[in-house]
């Protein structure tokens, strides 16, 4: 079957026999050592220059396959067979595929997403050696134009989404900067296009609020993990007018502290929430991450930018020193939000003079509700005692010891 695949040259016995070889790779492992071991490996990485939807699907995703459980040598179908060089003209070429209103620029065909799916397969796997990342660098600025101009399927965070922005993690963003127009001695990078700088960061939000939208929580884990890893890749390389657009974004506004900091609606906040998600070990700490650096990995600001009911779980897991300015901007007067000068509470994030203007609610909980909120505020308390950054006594001992505490029957 090998030799029908790659020795032959009729186009339409060769595609029949690579189709029988590609599921014979899915569904019997050992058949890709004995491939491997049969020396077609190289005529495979060869045949990959081929242009041909079909035929890149089919090789592809043969080479991918063996990437796992082989002793292919990737660096030498590299250098000897020029994968690499197939790998980017491939991009190359489905990038081109795309106009700028994001329509196809010839009739649709299934086939160009599912061929351009297995090369990004391939292309992310190779990019785990570290020697052969640079082989790629030329893939960069395409990946990003098929980024921004691919229409966005729904919910987001789906194929051919996905392994767009995997193929551009490991990605060296660095060496593919280039020369501005014009002749001037300052770099841009495909990042930041000169002529719309925040365009692509726009767009890898954009998917992030419509992922986080869209998709339930046990699928935002594994999915949404990736791009949020990538956002925090373009904020260390982005400009100052890129990072202060980033962080108007992502950070709580003024607006989010009418309430308590997580309970709106946009963005920030369900960030927010979602950094504190049990249901989310990856992505919760990727988030957290993301905020802290948004903050200039400064635990100061951090602490204001977000609450430190926020910002605690993840100082603590860092073991990372709060400053003693953070102590004296989390005493109970607050200290000023930097957009409007407003007192904040320190723990919520919320205004003061919004606390007072929605003053007590307790008339509205049912007592369940008000044990429960006890119990919560509780255990707050305590927590923030044990850090030793907040010096107060929890309101509900002091009742306690006061006779204002009453016990209720069952």
């Amino acid at each position: 079957m090998s030799k029908y695949g790659l020795d032959q040259e009729s186009s339409s016995t060769s595609r029949e026999a690579l189709r029988c070889l590609a599921n014979a790779f899915l569904l019997n492992e050992p058949s890709r050592q004995t491939f491997v071991d049969l020396g077609y490996a190289p005529k495979a990485a060869s045949k990959l220059k081929v242009d041909n939807h079909d035929d890149e699907f089919l090789i592809s995703r043969m080479l991918f396959l063996l990437t796992y459980n082989t002793k292919v040598d990737i660096e030498a179908l590299v250098k000897d067979r020029q994968l690499a060089d197939s790998i980017n003209q491939h991009i190359a070429r489905h990038a081109k595929d795309f106009s700028k209103s994001g329509r196809r620029r010839s009739n649709a065909n299934p086939m160009r997403d599912l061929a351009m799916v297995e090369t990004l397969k391939l292309m992310f796997n190779i990019t785990y050696y570290p020697d052969l990342v640079g082989q790629f660098t030329p893939s960069v600025e395409p990946l990003i134009n098929i980024l921004v101009h691919h229409p966005l399927p729904t919910p987001p965070l789906q194929s051919p989404i996905t392994y767009i922005l995997n193929a551009l993690l490991n990605l060296d963003f660095k060496a593919a900067e280039k020369k501005t127009p014009m002749g001037r001695e300052a770099r841009t990078s495909p990042l930041f296009p000169y002529a719309n700088p925040e365009q692509v960061i726009d767009r890898l939000i954009s998917i992030f609020d419509n992922a986080i939208r869209a998709h339930s929580e046990s699928e935002l884990d594994v999915a949404a993990a990736p791009l949020c890893t990538l956002i925090r890749r373009v904020y260390e390389l982005a400009t100052p007018q890129i990072r202060s657009f980033m962080r108007w974004i992502l950070l709580p506004r003024d607006q989010d502290r009418d309430r308590p900091l997580g309970q709106g609606e946009t963005l920030a906040s369900r960030l927010l929430r979602l950094s504190c998600s049990p249901a989310l070990p990856t992505l919760r700490e990727n988030i957290c991450s993301l905020l802290f650096e948004l903050s200039d990995k400064d635990a100061n600001k951090f602490v204001k930018n977000v609450g430190y009911g926020f910002a605690a779980g993840f100082l603590m897991n860092h073991n990372i020193q709060i400053p003693s300015s953070a102590a004296e901007a989390s005493s109970l007067s607050g200290d000023g939000d930097a957009s409007t000068g407003a007192e904040v509470n320190p723990i919520t994030g919320q205004r003061l003079s919004a606390e007072e203007r929605d003053g007590p609610k307790g008339d509205d909980m049912t007592e369940e509700e008000k044990e429960r909120e006890a119990e919560r505020l509780f255990v707050l308390f305590e927590r923030l005692k044990a850090t030793g950054v907040v010096d107060v006594q929890n309101p509900i001992q002091r009742a306690v010891e006061e006779g204002r505490f009453e016990e209720l029957p069952d």
